[in-house]
């Protein structure tokens, strides 16, 4: 169902591209992230309307609060909490969804032919499972993130503590959405390659 219906319905991100294509229409977003609030503010300025689908009973957990007085003050978004999809309908193309409200069973069925799914990733990092160190969600650990603890138990061998994005293994380097605590946007990946090669040089002189 979900495969069916990517690019043509189901999108991963929410930028002016994806915009311009649900302009003036129903849109939902699947997610209780940031990214989920980003998507919501930013395309309730193109749709008519923004629905919000939760699995749990709110944001508080898991949003800034900014995002969620941006969303509740938003008279074109509406959360729905408990809220999980049940089917994507249509053709060569998404048309329809139909979502359920999880303690009540209650279904409804709107018009909508795009769906931003913002429910987070898996890195792919398996392959780097006792190499450097991950956090619980298999993000890689860098600089900061990295305690004392975490460094004895990798083995760190110098006498300073890693830089910016510097992994367990020193000179061995981090950036975009596979490290811990990054901002996941192309943007900020872009940015923190520009300044990890002058860290790299620095450690490069080091070994």
């Amino acid at each position: 169902m979900l495969p069916r219906f990517e690019g043509v319905g189901v999108f991963y991100s929410a930028t002016h591209l994806e915009g311009q294509l649900c302009q003036g229409e129903e849109v939902a977003v699947v997610g209780g992230g940031n990214s989920a609030g980003q998507a919501a503010v930013f395309l309730s300025q193109l749709a008519s309307h923004v629905h919000v689908l939760v699995r749990g009973p709110g944001l508080a957990e898991s949003m800034s609060r900014y995002l969620i007085e941006r969303i509740a003050s938003s008279p074109n978004i509406t959360l729905r909490t408990r809220s999980s999809i049940d089917d994507l309908q249509g053709d060569d193309h998404l048309q329809r969804v139909r979502w359920r409200h999880l303690d009540t069973g209650e279904q409804e069925t709107r018009p909508i032919q795009s769906v931003f799914s913002m429910t987070g990733a898996d890195p792919n990092t398996d392959w780097l499972a006792g190499c450097l160190l991950l956090d619980d969600k298999k993000f890689v650990k860098t600089g900061v993130d990295l305690l004392p603890e975490d460094l004895k138990a990798a083995g760190w061998r110098l006498p300073r503590r890693p830089y910016l994005m510097e992994t367990t293994i020193p000179g061995v380097f981090c950036v975009g959405d596979a490290r811990a605590n990054s901002v996941k946007r192309v943007a900020s990946a872009v940015g923190e390659g520009s300044i990890c090669v002058q860290l790299v040089h620095r450690a490069l002189q080091e070994l």
